[in-house]
């Protein structure tokens, strides 16, 4: 692929070099360093000019200093003549404050977006944003990508009895997400509603559906403490469900998820690596990662070469 140049931020080295290795490119040469005053330093190594630049960083980590190490790769490679700048963020930072909820929130998510525009990418290489209306924000194109064909081939291969399953959302947020995937599987779908008294603690929960004597999957695009999973767990096993499994697209398990998960009642708890998860799966056996390198390697692949990029809406690439 002549004309192609992908560089790694330092959040997720691992799901880069699996990219680059599935479009058999070598990771261009990044240096990235910290004065000792903590301002971010970065090096390309390579000449940019002309080229189609994607560059890979998650929303993970220290999320602050990633977010900046992008904006300056961006940068560095806009300035040097790259004729295209591709930011491919597999988890979007600041993704949950996508609205005002209240007096005087901020809507940092849109100014991410224009931070990255302002910056100089050219186009947005996303996956499960938490709502898609952020793709709003920008005024460049963003490819919001699913890992929806992906789960599904998941759950047809490691669950025996999902046809007899029910696929359930742990909030009226997600309802959308869970009722695409049991329409593709065939199976029902329930929802738990559940009020919150402040961020990060649910309330109570009310399940709406049936699971009983079915295998209940839970279904979200994130879990970060994960309290809400952890209580629709017990809640989903107290209403009759023989099995609860969890399958979420970002897993940031930060402050006590991994307790909470070691404790709970989950088969497994199924994320996939957009998010580096090797540490947490040293400490947490339930953890299983879907690869997600392909989809957005191939998304790469497409983008560079000006092809449709909505069959991977529907499809995971061989």
């Amino acid at each position: 692929m002549p004309n192609i140049k992908i560089f790694s931020g330092s959040s997720h080295q691992d799901l880069s070099q699996k990219i680059a290795d599935r479009l058999g490119l070598e990771l261009g040469k990044v240096v990235t360093k910290k004065f000792s005053n903590q301002e971010t330093c970065v090096e390309i190594g390579e000449s940019v000019r002309g080229e189609d630049v994607y560059i890979v960083q998650s929303g993970c980590g220290e999320i602050n200093d990633n977010l900046m190490e992008l904006l300056i790769m961006i940068n560095a490679c806009k300035i040097a003549s790259a004729s295209r700048v591709t930011a491919v963020i597999p988890c979007f930072p600041y993704a949950r404050q996508d609205k005002k909820d209240k007096s005087r929130a901020p809507i940092s998510a849109k100014l991410v977006a224009n931070m990255l525009s302002v910056s100089g990418a050219d186009h947005i290489i996303t996956m499960d944003l938490h709502a898609s209306q952020i793709q709003g924000f920008f005024d460049i194109p963003v490819d919001n990508l699913y890992a929806e064909p992906a789960v599904l081939k998941w759950i047809k291969e490691n669950i025996p009895e999902w046809k007899n399953c029910t696929i359930v959302s742990p909030d009226a947020g997600g309802a959308k997400r869970v009722t695409s995937i049991a329409d593709r599987l065939n199976v029902d779908f329930a929802l738990i509603h559940k009020e919150r008294k402040k961020a990060n603690e649910v309330d109570r929960m009310v399940l709406v559906g049936d699971v009983k004597d079915r295998v209940a999957i839970l279904v979200d695009d994130m879990a970060d403490t994960c309290g809400t999973i952890c209580h629709a767990a017990d809640k989903l096993l107290s209403a009759g469900a023989t099995k609860v499994y969890a399958i979420l697209t970002h897993g940031i398990f930060s402050g006590p998820a991994i307790s909470r998960i070691n404790n709970a009642c989950f088969e497994a708890v199924v994320v996939t690596n957009t998010i580096p998860q090797e540490e947490k799966m040293k400490h947490c056996s339930k953890i299983q990662v879907i690869d997600i390198s392909m989809i957005l390697a191939e998304a790469i692949r497409r983008t560079h070469n000006g092809e449709s990029v909505s069959y991977l809406f529907s499809h995971v690439p061989l």
